[in-house]
């Protein structure tokens, strides 16, 4: 995915973010970044919400190699679902029962998309890893993900990043 590089001089996280760009979704987006003690980015994730500010739609997070967000015990769920509860302020226990490898075609590239399958059935979660070992996780609420949303992914510029 040759789009998908590491910028020489970041402006922000220092890898691409992929997501889908606030000017094609409908309601607020919010952003967050995941700094590490010593100032580089360890994530950046953001949140779409179309309910009128009662919670979010998705969240989709951008994890690089390293970054202790990665690091989830087997069986739990990963970070973007436990935003995405902690934001629809539901506090039941949330598992991962299952999971499953789907081939989707991105444009011409080929990704093998991990579909979770959690104890909360009106959370649908997938994740990928990009070519520059970024790990991409979309959570959505009460919404299937399906294969058009992917079409819909591009890097973000980097000027949304950075702190003003």
């Amino acid at each position: 995915m040759s789009f998908l590089r590491r910028r020489a001089t970041p402006a922000g996280p220092d890898f691409d973010v992929l997501a889908m760009d606030p000017g094609d979704w409908p309601g607020n987006l919010g952003a967050g970044l995941l700094p590490a003690p010593d100032g580089t980015c360890q994530g950046v994730f953001l949140r779409y919400d179309l309910f009128g500010g009662r919670g979010p739609a998705m969240i989709i997070g951008n994890l690089p190699e390293g970054s202790p967000a990665r690091e989830v015990p087997e069986g739990q769920v990963p970070f973007e679902v436990a935003q995405l509860l902690i934001a629809l302020e539901n506090d039941e226990e949330v598992t991962v029962t299952d999971t499953e490898d789907v081939p989707v075609m991105q444009g011409d590239n080929l990704l093998i998309v991990r579909r979770l399958k959690l104890s909360e059935s009106r959370i649908s979660c997938v994740q990928f890893d990009r070519s520059d070992q970024v790990l991409v996780t979309i959570a959505a609420w009460d919404r299937p993900i399906t294969d058009d949303l992917y079409a819909l992914l591009k890097p973000l510029p980097a000027e949304l990043f950075q702190q003003g």
